[in-house]
């Protein structure tokens, strides 16, 4: 049986919310594929961090700014994936978003969330700056696209797609 595919980007906090569950609710185990989102949607900040406290999380920080450019964040996404720490890392990066309210949209946030999934930060700073991770990211938004990825967070099984900040609750 073919894992599940969780799309998701660091930047989104309904992508947050989702990724801080997924891996309990969703057998097998989703394979995590940092994507960046074509266009920043509408975020309820009172649903959010109504969400936030019925599932236990930390309180809602938002980040000011906020949105933010999750561009660098989602590289980093990316080149953890290629040594196996994907789900580390993004869920460092987005508790540090909208946890600690830290903008990853600064490279020195995202090298906290780095850190903290004992990332080297040479090695990280190296990553986002690669072609092989941006291009590696150009195809897990291609790879997206082509399942019908519309909106993230987002779950392809079995050729289904269940995507948005309900993607959990079907």
């Amino acid at each position: 049986m073919d894992r599940p595919l969780f799309f998701l980007d660091v930047g989104s906090p309904w992508c947050w919310l989702a990724a801080e569950r997924v891996n309990a609710v969703v057998e097998p185990v989703p394979d995590w594929i940092p994507i960046q989102a074509r266009e920043p949607v509408g975020v309820d900040r009172a649903e959010v961090e109504r969400r936030a406290s019925d599932a236990g999380l930390p309180p809602v920080r938002w980040p000011d700014p906020f949105p933010f450019d999750s561009r660098n964040a989602t590289l980093a996404a990316t080149f953890a994936k290629q040594s196996g720490r994907v789900v580390a890392f993004s869920l460092a990066a987005m508790r540090q978003a909208f946890a600690a309210g830290r903008d990853l949209s600064v490279v020195d946030n995202v090298l906290l969330a780095a850190a903290a999934c004992e990332l080297h930060p040479r090695a990280v700073l190296k990553g986002i700056e690669s072609r092989s991770v941006s291009d590696a990211l150009a195809a897990a938004e291609e790879r997206a696209r082509a399942a019908g990825v519309a909106e993230l967070p987002a779950l392809v099984s079995a050729g289904r797609v269940r995507s948005g900040a309900n993607l959990l609750d079907t």
